[in-house]
């Protein structure tokens, strides 16, 4: 049976009988029916990555002062809107336009404008990588809150999506791809292994974030006083609404389930079945460690330095987004042992990170540059280490390239680092220069008095919550009113007190 090749079989060449008309028609049936249910679960997977847009938006948005609430959310909303525009124009194209696993490439170079598109698989193909592309853009957004233009945001939104992910994507995922795993003779000989985008998707959104927070400077009184002059200890602006941040994350955690067990791209096979399965247990145990590892590590150093025990909520939903950002590009080669110490390490990856930004004297409003590209460069190496030889043969091929742990050489850690070099090198190339000629030509940050007054009040007609109360005159007004609606009950005079009944006491002749 294994060797049955229903091609063959069912060629119009091949002399048919009755019966065998008959299969090839069942064998018809099947593959529609597969086919069906595959462009359903592209089409759940990409509804629920698209849904962590709404996690983004609620995380930022609780994140940043009250004063520039509108702000960020209207920046997230547009992030969907630029990625839309930009991957269905010209994105789509480079990223996989003209792909042969044959060849070797740069770019795309077909299929612009979705010309040509015409069947479901396409179709909800397209789909489905738009939603990543609309999350490598959000990254950004939360970073340089409070501070960026808006005609600047809308500007590297569409530079990133249209044309610097595209090429990375084409770089690791296209089957033409120099790093791609899916190439006829991929590096190394296994490529690259980035299953779902910690990567492609996250570290690509966390660098431009690095850069564009470095370009921009921080937010005023954060590190340095009003005359320029660097503050002894920085100023923490804090969150306007802890429950929008918890909201945001539990959202985004949901949103995973789309973004990791939907790139198996498939769900008709067992094979596929058991990967997208795996997908789902690894990405809930790497999120779940890397939040316990980042709250327990955050209180033993507060402990440390202070001698008490506090527990940093900001800590714990910021290191479960470092564990699903870590387990991204493995979780579908990895053990549920191996998902566990990936989001352990990276609570600790995230803290480091973090760290570091505070004494750099880098400003992200949000802490998106630890959990994305921090956690992102980690959970790439992360399969270097931990890819298991029958997961790895389920998820892309028996290459013979495993994790070092496996003791199968360092060819796939290798194909891994020069990912992560390739990454950073080409983001840094094309948006350094952008950024730097958006700060020359003054379109990039907002004026000093807009940033201080509130990107809500300077840009969008007002702020994002009314929280003005009644004037004076209202209450005394009030009381005025109720006072003359007040119902006054008429005075009753006193009942007047009853005499006590008369009692008549006969007595009897014989008692007298």
């Amino acid at each position: 049976m294994s060797d049955f090749n229903y091609e063959v079989f069912c060629s119009e060449s091949y002399a048919n009988t009755t019966a065998e008309a008959g299969v090839c028609a069942a064998f018809d049936s099947i593959n529609e029916t597969n086919a069906g249910l595959d462009t359903f679960f592209l089409l759940f997977a990409a509804s629920f990555v698209f849904f962590m847009q709404t996690g983004f938006a609620m995380l930022c948005a609780g994140s940043v002062r009250q004063k520039n609430v509108k702000n960020i959310m209207l920046k997230n909303i547009l992030d969907a809107c630029g990625g839309a525009l930009g991957f269905w124009s010209v994105g789509y194209a480079f990223a996989y336009g003209g792909a042969d696993s044959s060849k070797k490439g740069f770019i795309g170079n077909t299929g612009f404008f979705l010309t040509g598109f015409t069947t479901g698989g396409e179709l909800i193909g397209w789909f489905f990588q738009f939603a990543f592309a609309a999350t490598a853009a959000t990254i950004v957004a939360g970073t340089v809150a409070e501070r960026c233009k808006f005609e600047a945001y809308l500007a590297y939104s569409l530079m990133l999506t249209g044309f610097v992910y595209p090429v990375i994507v084409y770089s690791i995922w296209s089957s033409s791809g120099f790093l791609s795993a899916f190439n006829g003779e991929p590096f190394l000989g296994c490529g690259m292994h980035d299953f779902a985008g910690s990567g492609v998707v996250h570290m690509t959104g966390g660098v431009t974030a690095l850069i564009a927070a470095k370009v921009l400077g921080p937010r005023i009184g954060r590190f340095y006083d009003a005359d320029g002059n660097p503050l002894p200890e920085p100023v923490s602006f804090g969150p306007h609404s802890v429950s929008l941040q918890v909201l945001g994350t539990f959202v985004l955690w949901v949103g995973w389930y789309g973004f990791n067990p939907g790139s198996t791209l498939l769900i008709s096979n067992s094979t596929a079945a058991a990967v997208s399965a795996l997908a789902a247990v690894t990405t809930t145990i790497a999120a779940a460690a890397g939040s316990v590892s980042a709250l327990f590590m955050d209180m033993f150093l507060s402990r440390m330095k202070t001698g008490h025990c506090e527990y940093d909520i900001t800590m714990c939903m910021n290191g479960a987004l470092g564990g699903l950002v870590a387990i991204t590009a493995g979780c579908s080669v990895m053990a549920p042992w191996a998902a566990f110490v990936t989001g352990i390490i990276a609570g600790w990856v995230y803290i480091f990170f973090s760290s570091l930004l505070v004494k750099l004297r880098i400003d992200d409003a949000v802490d998106a540059i630890p959990v994305h590209f921090g956690n992102g460069m980690w959970g790439c190496l992360a399969v270097g280490l931990f890819a298991e030889p029958s997961r790895v043969a389920n998820a892309y091929s028996d290459h013979g390239n495993y994790g070092l742990f496996y003791g199968t050489g360092g060819n796939l850690l290798g194909a891994q680092v020069v990912g992560v070099l390739w990454i950073i090198g080409w983001v840094t190339v094309i948006m350094t220069p952008y950024f730097l000629i958006l700060n020359c030509l003054g379109l990039f940050r907002v004026d000093a008095i807009e940033e201080e007054v509130g990107l809500d009040i300077s840009h969008h007609k007002g702020a994002a919550y009314d929280i003005s109360g009644p004037s004076e005159e209202v209450p005394q007004k009030f009381e005025i009113s109720r006072s003359q609606r007040k119902v006054e009950m008429p005075e009753q005079a006193p009942a007047a007190v009853a005499a006590p009944p008369q009692v008549e006491v006969l007595v009897s002749e014989d008692a007298a």
